[in-house]
């Protein structure tokens, strides 16, 4: 296995470390009953201080994108625009052996964010009886004080509730950003591979050693 073969299998791991470390800490705030431990969790709305006031630990839910923005789009859509991003990303990354290291880490963040947040549309309503299929609440947590803000005549007074994956979604975000003349266009991603013959005839460079038939 040669190098940047391995750098992305680490990216890859990298990604799916992410989904798992999302998806514990929403189980954890939400409550589970796994094996037969069960883990109460906290109540809507239930809200502890981290770091002061400065972070809190708030439970709430929402039905929209990263950090409860809402556009108003049919549920399903949303759930499985979730589903093909992931997808997506993931084939982007797999083409990326031989380009920028930090655009590798911009892809498997948005990557892990993307699939940690369609796990809880996918599934968390069937899980917790509180819908169908596709049609579950993405579990946010983390509340960050900000100094008060007036956007177009609203006062915000803390940032948006937010959770593991909308982290990694933010951050692959600004990397990319930053990172932009780096990302390779789809035509500029590594080729796929067709395995061929090592050593094919006239092209090894061997010798024939075969001697040569004696005539009588």
């Amino acid at each position: 296995m040669n190098q940047t073969s391995t750098s992305i299998r680490r990216f890859f791991f990298l990604s799916i470390g992410l989904i798992i470390l999302d998806q514990v800490t929403k189980l954890c705030v939400k409550g589970f009953t796994l094996f037969g431990i069960q883990h109460e969790g906290m109540y809507l709305g239930e809200s502890h201080p981290l770091l002061g006031e400065i972070v809190r630990l708030t439970f709430v839910e929402n039905p929209g994108m990263a950090f409860g923005v809402s556009f108003g789009w049919g549920k399903v859509f949303l759930t499985l625009f979730s589903l093909i991003a992931g997808i997506g990303l993931a084939w982007y990354l797999s083409k990326l052996r031989h380009h920028s290291v930090w655009v590798q880490l911009g892809i498997s963040l948005l990557l892990a964010g993307a699939i940690g947040n369609f796990i809880d549309r996918a599934f968390y309503g069937v899980l917790y009886n509180e819908g169908a299929l596709f049609y579950g609440l993405v579990v946010d947590f983390i509340q960050v004080d900000i100094p008060d803000v007036n956007w177009f005549g609203q006062v915000y007074t803390h940032w948006p509730v937010f959770n593991v994956a909308d982290s990694c979604v933010s951050c692959g975000m600004v990397l990319l950003f930053i990172m932009n003349k780096k990302i390779p266009m789809l035509n500029q991603l590594d080729p796929v591979v067709v395995p061929t013959d090592e050593n094919p005839p006239h092209e090894s460079g061997e010798t024939d050693n075969t001697p040569p038939e004696q005539t009588t």
